[in-house]
């Protein structure tokens, strides 16, 4: 099963049959709201507007544990992340697409974002926080649905919810980073802690504020490029679902095998019913 994270509209694609509304709780809390599942082209798919319908949650409100779980719970395997970044890049251009596939993480440490602790210690491998087959579907997709394609690309995580100051701006650019947002890494993270496969449609928006030559970015800049592009993460979504009928060919599923340093005999009876999920196939 496939799930989508992402905003308005990604819901209501075209072509999504045997519409249905799921409402759930997890161990970690309710999720951003309710969830929408059907079947496209023959795929069963799972939909989640990250911020809630209308726009009600900051970045840093999302639960994204509770988000993260509630695909788990549903049978996702992978996840597509939908998102809006600012372009770091003088070649991606307000309406391209990058497939990213490295994070630097600039948030402030108020995200929770992983299942562990409270009685068990896990640590994942996270050097390529992307999903690389997934990654490669998605950015053949991206070409099919007649998009400007970057694929691979570093990702800054900012906490917002203001934009960068234009000094912040030009030291991600020296950092390395080629878009900006402020929800993916979270999301990775988690996603590679539940073992399924993550990978993001980045639809740029907007130069920041460090481009000479361009208006800092503002909201209603944003909004009106995202309109263009809601259209287009639906068609790549669309062609994406044909290469995503096999089974999974990565390692995504057993990111845990190893991860989980506690001692079984030492798990707590409430962290073992909390994580059962996620960590039952190894206790």
């Amino acid at each position: 099963m496939i799930g989508v994270i992402g905003g308005s509209g990604l819901y209501e694609m075209e072509g999504l049959e045997q519409v249905e509304t799921v409402t759930l709780e997890t161990p970690f809390g309710t999720p951003s709201d309710a969830y929408m599942t059907g079947v496209l082209n023959g795929v069963p798919m799972v939909f989640l507007p990250r911020h809630g319908r209308g726009h009600r949650l900051l970045p840093s409100e999302v639960n994204y544990r509770a988000n993260i779980h509630g695909m788990k719970q549903l049978g996702v395997e992978r996840i597509i992340s939908v998102s809006a970044v600012g372009s770091l890049k003088e070649e991606i251009v307000p309406g391209d697409v990058v497939i990213p596939d490295q994070f630097i993480d600039r948030t402030k440490g108020v995200r929770r974002d992983t299942f562990f602790g409270e009685g068990v210690v896990a640590h994942v491998s996270f050097a390529d926080p992307t999903c690389s087959c997934l990654s490669d579907i998605l950015a053949r997709a991206a070409l099919a649905a007649g998009a400007t394609v970057h694929q691979g690309g570093t990702y800054i995580c900012m906490e917002g919810p203001a934009f960068s100051t234009r000094a912040e701006s030009f030291m991600y650019r020296a950092l390395g980073g080629d878009i900006i947002g402020m929800t993916n890494l979270t999301e990775a993270k988690l996603a590679r802690e539940a073992g399924l496969c993550y990978g993001v449609i980045a639809l740029s928006t907007d130069y920041d504020c460090w481009h000479e030559h361009h208006d800092a970015v503002t909201v209603d800049a944003i909004i009106q490029i995202m309109h263009q592009n809601v259209t287009m993460a639906k068609g790549i979504i669309r062609h994406a679902v044909a290469g995503l009928i096999e089974a999974r060919p990565c390692g995504c599923g057993a990111a845990l095998q190893y991860a989980i340093i506690t001692d079984r005999s030492a798990i707590p009876a409430k962290a073992r019913e909390r994580l059962q999920l996620l960590i039952g196939d190894y206790l």
